[in-house]
């Protein structure tokens, strides 16, 4: 059963809400449509298109029927979401039944039961663009007031994507760098250890971490963590666990 109506106040401050340390990407965009779809008077099914280059898909939906709707258009590369993506305008279609725009798509919505519907292009930033979709079963179902709540929680999810977008990119740089300092940490410390047995030089340790990682095929990471762990362990044991060439 369908969520009951909010006021739209009460929407552009639930999405004022969103914790983004608390949510994924994934998870914002589809709170980003419920809150829409809930945000308008009359039944409607929402979805949120992303665009990367010319590659699109639909990253949240209410119902199958506007992620399919979706996914028409990008296999034909045109239709209203696409265009209120790349435009980011706004784009209506009042009335499926005769609009030439887009036959093919109309056509199809048509036949799934769709009689209009709005797109709200989402600037969120220069790699990604996206839209708001909104379909509704009866044609001229959106009237200027609804168009206009739209385009303003448009406006609102922008920015709630925008910031979720820089904050996942964020976090996953933060990762990336967190791992490869762990990653060179455990290569030193395996570099010491060659270099204390062997009396050679950091550039000849590591030529034989390099020379262990091809023939045994690993990681030079997973070679060096190996060693670091033999090294830790007694002496019994880590010539026994000794890889082969160290």
């Amino acid at each position: 059963m369908a969520r009951p109506s909010i006021d739209p106040a009460d929407a552009f401050a639930e999405l004022g809400r969103i914790k983004l340390q608390d949510n994924s990407l994934d998870g914002v965009l589809q709170r980003v449509a419920d809150l829409a779809r809930r945000a308008l008077p009359i039944p409607v099914e929402v979805s949120v298109t992303l665009v990367r280059g010319e590659t699109a898909h639909t990253a949240a939906y209410t119902d199958d029927l506007a992620r399919d709707l979706d996914e028409r258009q990008y296999a034909q590369g045109r239709g209203p979401c696409l265009e209120a993506s790349l435009s980011g305008t706004v784009v209506t279609v009042p009335d499926l039944a005769a609009e030439d725009r887009w036959p093919d798509w109309a056509d199809r919505g048509r036949k799934a039961g769709v009689g209009s519907s709005v797109s709200i292009g989402l600037p969120i930033q220069e790699a990604v663009v996206g839209a708001l979709n909104v379909y509704a079963r009866t044609p001229h179902a959106f009237d200027d007031e609804s168009v206009s709540i739209l385009n303003t929680f448009g406006a609102y999810a922008a920015v709630a994507l925008a910031n979720a977008q820089l904050y996942d990119s964020t976090t996953t740089l933060a990762r990336q760098m967190q791992e490869a300092m762990a990653s060179r940490a455990v290569i030193e410390q395996a570099k010491g250890i060659i270099m204390a047995e062997r009396r050679c030089t950091p550039e000849q340790a590591f030529a034989i971490l390099s020379k262990v990682s091809q023939d045994s095929n690993r990681k030079v990471r997973e070679v060096a963590q190996a060693m670091v762990e033999r090294a830790a362990r007694p002496s019994g044991v880590e010539r026994a666990a000794r890889p082969s060439g160290v």
